[in-house]
């Protein structure tokens, strides 16, 4: 019993250490957007974890059945497009409304999850899912202002993280983790090489979060590529040692801090706090995104 209770504690702290250092990572990305591109941000954040995991499968050699290369594939580009999408998000609004925004992927992944992989969803469930989605529309729509190009990314993030997480309830049938990050990390390594060489001919100005030019990093910009690597990835090592000691509904509930963390390292940069409807839906997520992760 009292190993158990270590066990959960030890989970608990574990994931709070990862909320603080996704946040973390969040400041160091907003840093960085003053002089690059959000996809270039991206592109040196993915190169970090191609590193990382080669240099692991070169010391101990993968054991994967395989027999999923498309959906591997879709995978990478579709979670590479939502941490894109993220990114330009921190660029563009304050970190925790992007962070909010991320963490409606759990609301997203319930609803996949039952058209897809044919899972079972509660009356309770779908009560979360709508619940979730009036977080969404305060958040985005407070005063009865159109839906903006920002709430659209927004939404698109937590959306495109859904559909990552739901197809690695079905790879990790057929793959290691690591295989699966490999594939994420890749194509977000190669993608965003294309797109800044597209942008090199022409631009989209509608979609300057997927087209930008190449700024090479100067002086202490490199010290922060480098900072916000080592904190994306200290979030996802602490992450992986939350689920492996407690429950995921426990670990996904504490995740919902880093929100908290977000509005507080929001404030020591001069962001403010969230309006009172703001602070409604984010409770709202939070809440949805908790009852969804329970099962």
């Amino acid at each position: 019993m009292i190993a158990r209770v270590k066990s959960v504690d030890s989970g608990i702290k574990y994931m709070l250490l990862a909320s603080l250092m996704f946040a973390f990572m969040g400041y160091f990305v907003k840093v960085l957007a003053v002089s690059m591109s959000s996809l270039e941000i991206v592109f040196f954040r993915n190169v970090f974890g191609v590193v990382l995991i080669a240099f692991t499968l070169v010391k101990v050699p993968h054991k994967s059945k395989g027999g999923k290369p498309w959906l591997l594939f879709f995978r990478g580009f579709i979670g590479f497009v939502a941490l894109l999408l993220f990114f330009y998000n921190i660029t563009v609004m304050t970190l925790a409304d992007a962070m909010t925004f991320s963490k409606t992927s759990p609301i997203f992944t319930a609803i996949f999850a039952f058209l897809f992989l044919k899972e079972e969803l509660h009356k309770s469930a779908w009560g979360a899912v709508f619940l979730g989605f009036a977080g969404i529309v305060l958040i985005i729509n407070p005063s009865g202002i159109i839906v903006d190009k920002y709430a659209i990314t927004g939404i698109l993030s937590g959306i495109g993280a859904a559909l990552a997480y739901t197809s690695i309830r079905e790879l990790k049938k057929y793959y290691e983790p690591r295989i699966i990050v490999l594939s994420f990390v890749t194509i977000g390594t190669i993608g965003p090489l294309i797109l800044m060489g597209i942008s090199e001919f022409f631009m989209i100005e509608s979609l300057d979060f997927a087209f930008a030019k190449f700024v090479m990093p100067q002086g202490r910009e490199w010290i922060y590529i480098v900072i916000m690597g080592i904190f994306a990835t200290l979030s996802q090592w602490f992450m992986t040692k939350s689920y492996s000691s407690i429950k995921a509904g426990i670990a996904g509930a504490v995740s919902y801090t880093n929100i908290l963390f977000s509005i507080i390292i929001g404030l020591f940069i001069g962001e403010g706090l969230p309006s009172f409807i703001g602070f409604v839906g984010i409770a709202l997520i939070v809440i949805a995104g908790i009852l969804v992760s329970r099962k």
